[in-house]
């Protein structure tokens, strides 16, 4: 199974990573969250994991490599200040529950799982929405001139609306582009619905609303981690690049935090990792709030005497 295109791993990135371990205990849950946790997970066929007698996976070992944090262009304080190790650490016990586990040696590792987290770059909202104004003010102006015999000036204002179309159709093809991009990061390009040839015929049939809603989600910054797994022997022996599986998963980003969604996003998407999510697989997140009080010690009584 190839990468995807919106994710590229360079050589000199995976050969030359060392082996990442986690210090300190993984993070709790998240406080709370708002709006649709968002996971793709995709698996080669040469990969298949095999199970023990009683149903769990069989361990696999693993080391983190840092794939990096792609940055919008804006500042995020909830998602800028965390350093890779912080989200090795978040990332590690959702691992350790499907029995990816962590390993000091090379010689024992079986994936390396490269880790990329960041916030998506969406359109400008204003972009077509002003061609379309001054294309309706042209073309008003331009009638308006028209009727008071005026032609030179409708002359004048119809190249202005031929501007202000050109203006639109331009913001179209860029928010098109950059929908496509964002759907390839983010797992939303496995329906083909997203600036896709397909995705306009089926524009006015049945499929329309489930189309706007995945568009209207991607057009929202979204937090994203993606986790490509690579087959460590094969690299480490003959410095080939084979991707075993990847996990994508993402959240809205206005409105919540990353350093508290992405222990939420990390333990739903899980039960995907190293399993094939059979396409997008969206789940509505609750706002809610978790307390974690102070631990009680209770003394267990002796046995009564006989």
């Amino acid at each position: 199974m190839k990468a995807s295109s919106a994710l590229q791993v360079n050589s000199w990135a995976i050969i030359g990573v060392g082996l990442f371990l986690c210090a300190q205990p993984a993070a709790r849950a998240a406080e709370g969250a708002e709006d649709v946790t968002a996971v793709n997970s995709r698996v080669s066929r040469d990969y298949v994991r095999k199970k023990l007698p009683d149903g769990s996976f069989q361990r696999e070992e693993y080391a983190f490599g840092e794939g990096g944090h792609y940055q919008p262009g804006f500042e995020d304080d909830t998602i800028d200040k965390l350093t890779f190790p912080d989200i090795a650490r978040i990332i590690e016990e959702p691992l350790a529950r499907q029995n990816y586990i962590q390993t000091k040696d090379p010689k024992k590792t079986n994936l390396l799982i490269m880790v990329y987290w960041g916030t998506t770059t969406v359109p400008q909202r204003d972009a077509t929405s002003n061609g379309a104004a001054l294309n309706q003010s042209a073309m008003a102006t331009a009638q308006v001139a028209s009727a008071s015999g005026r032609g030179t000036a409708g002359s004048a204002n119809s190249s202005e609306a031929n501007g202000a179309l050109a203006m639109m159709e331009m913001a179209n093809r860029q928010r098109d582009h950059l929908d496509f991009t964002n759907a390839q990061m983010l797992g939303y390009d496995s329906e083909n619905l997203i600036a896709t040839e397909h995705g306009e015929a089926i524009k006015h049939s049945a499929l329309k609303m489930h189309r706007h809603d995945l568009i209207a989600e991607i057009e929202h910054n979204r937090y994203f981690v993606v986790l490509m797994a690579y087959d460590f022997p094969l690299l480490q022996a003959q410095k080939k690049h084979k991707l075993l599986w990847e996990a994508r998963f993402s959240i809205n980003q206005p409105r919540n935090d990353f350093g508290k969604v992405l222990p939420m996003m990390a333990n739903y998407a899980s039960r995907y990792f190293g399993q094939d999510s059979n396409g997008l697989v969206r789940k509505q997140v609750v706002n809610g709030h978790v307390e974690v009080g102070e631990p009680t010690l209770i003394e267990l009584l002796s046995s009564p005497s006989k």
